[in-house]
């Protein structure tokens, strides 16, 4: 089966050898995602919300990328530093993947590679 990887520019992606996204046969796997801006500096430090619809806007892209939309998506996993926080990632969310209504895992974690990240989601997508 072909494999399609999708790279998004993070200057991650050399460092640690990882894709945006990869796609094989009709799934697609976007990894953990932060809100990192074109010059590759975090949006909406301070706020988890911003970084929420930063993240969200390049897990579409890099969907679109890799032939899939939002609306494949059938699982999300939300990180959260700050687990009080979800209510404003839920609600930056909801335009994306509220019509979706896919599977959902919210977790709490001590922390990320850049401690401004308050926020990172994983999505998992099925081109139907």
């Amino acid at each position: 089966m072909k494999r399609t990887l999708v790279s998004s520019g993070s200057p991650y992606e050399d460092i640690i050898g990882f894709s945006r996204a990869v796609r094989v046969g009709s799934v697609v796997a976007v990894g953990g995602t932060a809100a990192i801006g074109d010059e590759g500096a975090t949006v909406g430090v301070g706020d988890a919300g911003a970084q929420t619809v930063r993240i969200m806007e390049i897990i579409d892209d890099a969907l679109r990328r890799a032939g899939a939309s939002l609306d494949d998506v059938v699982r999300t996993r939300t990180m959260l530093v700050n687990v009080a926080d979800w209510e404003a990632v839920a609600t930056a969310r909801a335009p994306f993947l509220k019509h979706v209504r896919p599977v959902d895992s919210i977790v709490e974690v001590s922390g990320f590679v850049n401690p401004e990240w308050l926020v990172e989601i994983e999505v998992d997508a099925v081109i139907t």
